[in-house]
């Protein structure tokens, strides 16, 4: 890759982040939402892991503040409560499955945290295999 190439590729994701990337936002949205209605819980403390995960980006970080990223959230758990809500939110996370790995890798990472809150359950890491799966990633590397 050239010189320029490279230049512009950074160039352009600065971009992106500051007017904010939808598909990246909502795939951790609702990777996060999946994992934290997995074991039919809503814990308060979950929600602020996810929020926390997810401002710790530095794409999401720029170009959504946590007002912002708190609405999406809720709207994620609501969806992932409902076998379509899930499916709809696994579309969601399946839509950034062609972007680069960091990116692929953040958002699993985001809500392997969410779900290592108070220790990873089965049915939490159940929902972390198919968030790894429509990622095209290997969830027990990532989780090692």
């Amino acid at each position: 890759m050239s010189f320029v190439q490279a230049a512009f590729g950074r160039f352009k994701q600065t971009v992106t982040a500051y007017a904010g990337d939808d598909a990246l936002m909502r795939a951790a949205v609702s990777a996060c939402a999946n994992v934290i209605v997995a074991d039919g819980e809503v814990a308060g403390a979950e929600f602020e892991a996810a929020l926390k995960g997810m401002l710790a980006d530095p794409i999401l970080e720029k170009g959504y503040d946590s007002l912002m990223l708190e609405e999406e959230l809720y709207d994620g758990i609501g969806r992932a409560r409902t076998r379509a809500g899930r499916m709809q939110n696994m579309h969601f996370i399946e839509a950034i499955a062609e972007r680069p790995a960091e990116q692929r890798q953040s958002v699993f990472l985001i809500a392997a945290d969410v779900a290592d809150f108070e220790g990873i359950s089965p049915s939490e890491h159940r929902a972390l295999t198919e968030v790894a799966t429509a990622l095209g990633l290997d969830r027990d590397t990532l989780l090692a």
